[in-house]
């Protein structure tokens, strides 16, 4: 029964949407978070 509802397609599309979604919102975050971009701290006081 719950096999046959991981095969439903449209179930299979939402599911697998989701996922890779959390993955890319995972990959900003960290991006984010590691200072890319910013200015190094020798240079806040310039």
């Amino acid at each position: 029964m719950l096999q046959k509802f991981f095969q439903n397609r449209l179930v299979n599309f939402i599911g697998r949407t989701f996922f890779y979604f959390a993955i890319i919102i995972a990959l900003i975050y960290l991006y984010s978070y590691s200072g890319v971009g910013q200015g190094h701290f020798i240079y806040n006081e310039f």
